[in-house]
């Protein structure tokens, strides 16, 4: 029965949606629409520059993205491959999982579904959430994935942050102050980056939506095919009243 149940929330409910809520974390909304093709081709651009060095996207091939972006092959092939493989290639990655694992503790996983298993409010504030840990291996942290493994790659878009804990007299001191744990209050910018951070939020947010489109391509068209499909279906509902009512007619 609980499985039963579990499935009919899956289905019910949006892959974000459910995965925003889990653990009771409070993300930043994310309003993304896959429909916008200039959102997606600037996030494809980021995720090609910043993601796929480390990343793969392996249950994905770059003449796909091609198609659905309004992109021609040649542009893809220029701007998007930077190893030997072909458009008609699945999306792979160079590096090897043994010197990843041996960089950065564990191999970064493939970004194919992580915006269906994470959902997008969660990647949108996960990458505008790092800020500066001198106890990490790569010199930051992040607030929605703690001890992340994963080092600020952005961060010469975004700048560097630092985390500014509440006073000791509002009830959650500092170390030192209360003996207790630190309660952050907020993120402070004290490297400016390239972009101002409006920007960044934009950029983040176009990121996201092409990673959100690269789980499931299918939506961009999933849309116009249901509203034809509801469309049929009001058709055919007229037609059939009209044919009962042919039919019945001398009845009633």
């Amino acid at each position: 029965m609980k499985r039963i149940v579990l499935i009919f929330l899956v289905v019910l409910f949006p892959a974000g949606a459910v995965s925003a809520s889990a653990g009771g974390a409070q993300f930043d909304h994310a309003a993304v629409d896959v429909g916008n093709k200039a959102s997606l081709q600037r996030g494809a651009k980021y995720f090609f520059n910043y993601c796929i060095s480390c990343h793969s996207a392996n249950f994905s091939r770059y003449n796909r993205i091609a198609a659905d972006l309004g992109l021609s092959e040649l542009q893809v092939e220029e701007n998007f491959i930077f190893t030997d493989s072909t458009v008609r290639d699945h999306m792979s990655v160079a590096m090897r999982p043994k010197d990843a694992k041996e960089w950065f503790g564990t191999a970064p996983p493939d970004l194919t579904l992580v915006a269906r298993a994470k959902g997008a409010d969660w990647l949108y504030t996960y990458l505008r959430t790092f800020y500066l840990d001198e106890a990490r291996p790569f010199g930051v942290n992040n607030l929605v994935l703690e001890n992340a493994s994963m080092p600020h790659v952005l961060w010469e878009l975004q700048g560097l942050q630092r985390a500014v804990y509440k006073e000791a007299g509002e009830g959650h001191g500092e170390e030192g102050h209360g003996g207790g744990k630190p309660v952050l209050d907020h993120l402070e910018l004290v490297q400016p980056g390239s972009m101002s951070p409006e920007q960044y939020d934009r950029a983040v947010l176009d990121l996201v939506n092409f990673m959100l489109y690269l789980s499931e391509p299918a939506q961009i068209v999933r849309t116009q095919i249901g509203i034809w499909v509801l469309s049929f279906l009001v058709l055919l509902f007229v037609v059939t009243y009209l044919l009962k009512k042919e039919y019945w007619k001398d009845i009633h």
